[in-house]
This record gives C-alpha cells, structure tokens and sequence, in this order.
C-alpha cells in the first residue's frame, strides 16, 4: 500500500502566492488553505492526516510553515487580525523556478538560525531529505499548536452541558444578545439560540456544539439545517473537531439554511481573543497560556 502524502511547504508555497492574488491580493488562512487545497487536487484523506495528536493536521502545519516563510522573504505580509496579503515584492514573483530557489534559501537561513539556538536539533526524516527541506518538517511553526492543543483537551474534557454553557459566554462576548442554551428533547441538534444585531437589522441564530475530536461530516451538518427549517435565519455550528471538505460545501449547498461553521482551532481563537480561559502575555514574542480552573464554571449540578 502507498503512503498517503501530505505535500511540504516548499510545494505550498507557490499555490499559497497563486491562492492569494485570486482572492484579490489578501485572504483569510481559511480562505488560504481551502483554496491550496483544490489548487492542489489533494484528497480528503489527505487533509484529515493529523500532525502527531493533533489539533492540527500536517497539511495546516506545513501550510503554517509556507505562510510563515513567504513573510520572511518578503512575499507576504500578515496584519494583526489574521490576515495574509501580497506586497509589492510578492507580486513581482512571476516564476516559479526562481521563486523556489529564493524560497528554499530563506527557509535554509532562518532554519540555521533556529538550530544554532537548539541545544539538540533535529534532523529532517530520509523521506523528506530529498526535497532537501531546511527544517524539520514534523515541528509546527512557532509552536503554534502547543496552547491550542491543550486548550482542546481542557474544552473536550468538559460535560455536553458545561460546553454548551461556555458557547454560550462566547456568543455573548461576540456581540449576540438573548442567548439561551435550549433543554429540549429532540431538538434535531439545536442546542441554543440568540439573536446577531447587524446595524439596524438582527437576525435570529441558533446554534449547535459539538465536543468532537475527530471530523464533522456532511451529515451532520444536514441534518442540522433540517431542524433549522423554519426556526433561525443562520445557523452556527461549534465543534472542537474538524469539518470535512463535504461539510463545508453542505454548510452553504443552495436551497439549504447557511450555516457558519467554527472549527477547534477557530474557537480556541475566539477564547484567546476575549481573554476566556486564555492568558496572552506579551514580552518579545507571544506567550499564550490555558487556565483551565475558568472552565470549570461552566459545570452546573
């Protein structure tokens, strides 16, 4: 049997420059790796591959290092809120035979830089030697998967009603107002419902949350919008999984009530953003940090 192959980031990078100008010149990385991933033609079986235990797959980890490495060549540019655009040297790269040379030297220089640092460096893995990658590949991009993996295990070692109730807190902190954590039975998967003001208008949402380590199909997501029907104008749905590639076509599919969807990583985010749970302190670089005694609150006898 052959073994399933997540693309490196030296081969993202230039499909990340391609995604980016075809969404006008910036992107979300949500938008970034949705895009890479059809430019690609990589399969759901590859994208579902995880990086160690996750929360992060190896196709979001190497997608990190090609975001991570295009700003320090100066290609692209990233904003405080997350999002990616070209600058002007970015868009003079034109080809991609120069680029990945330029590329694959910046990568080699700053993976020096890290390991000169590194008391025991590790080495790149035989299978990867041949593409001759500058760090290894298994490592996540400034750590970014540490706090995010442990605040994933904290929310999945909530009770369903104490997840529910921490939805709830987020959805408030978000701008939604009367939100209520439904306790119907045979509710088809609603879980609670508020209302979004959008300037003069508002909008009815309810919501459903999900304590999931896996992938959240198609399914799910229909039957859903099943018990949308006639109930809510959106509909929110929040896991602390992943959502297939089908999902996220089911969430917008026409003729169907549109559903947002969160992912785990998404709301460990949102958590960090409002300060829930989430301690940012900032010296030279980043420094998140989980309090897991915040959700325990969310326990109710």
């Amino acid at each position: 049997m052959n073994e399933v192959k997540v693309p490196t980031y030296v081969e993202m990078a230039w499909p990340t420059l391609q995604a980016i100008e075809g969404r006008g010149g910036s992107a979300t990385v949500r938008e970034l790796s949705e895009d890479v991933a059809k430019l690609m033609d990589l399969s759901e079986e590859v994208l579902e591959i995880l990086h160690r235990d996750g929360p992060r797959t190896k196709f979001q980890c190497q997608a990190g290092w090609a975001l991570s490495y295009l700003g320090k060549m100066g290609a692209l540019e990233n904003s405080s809120r997350g999002v990616w655009s070209l600058t002007n040297d970015g868009r003079q790269l034109d080809a991609e035979t120069d680029f990945k040379g330029q590329f694959r030297e910046i990568a080699r220089e700053a993976s020096q830089r890290s390991r000169s640092k590194a008391a025991t460096p590790e080495s790149p893995s035989a299978g990867d030697q041949q593409d001759d990658l500058p760090v290894d590949p298994e490592d996540d991009p400034a750590g970014e998967d540490a706090w995010q993996g442990i605040l994933l295990a904290v929310l999945q070692s909530l009770s369903g009603p104490a997840f529910e109730w921490l939805c709830q807190r987020v959805l408030r902190e978000h701008g939604f107002g009367d939100v209520k954590v439904t306790k119907r039975s045979g509710d088809g998967g609603i879980d609670g419902v508020g209302v979004l003001p959008v300037g003069l208008l508002s909008f009815r949402v309810v919501f459903q949350c999900k304590r999931w380590q896996g992938t959240v199909g198609a399914p799910e997501i229909q039957k859903f919008q099943g018990a949308m029907m006639g109930q809510a104008e959106k509909g929110l749905f929040l896991t602390t999984g992943r959502f297939s590639s089908k999902a996220k076509e089911a969430a917008v599919s026409p003729g169907a009530p549109a559903v947002d969807l969160i992912d785990g990583l998404e709301l460990c985010q949102l958590l960090k953003e409002r300060d829930l749970g989430v301690k940012t302190e900032k010296v030279t670089d980043e420094r998140v940090s989980v309090d897991s005694a915040f959700f325990k609150q969310f326990e109710r006898a």
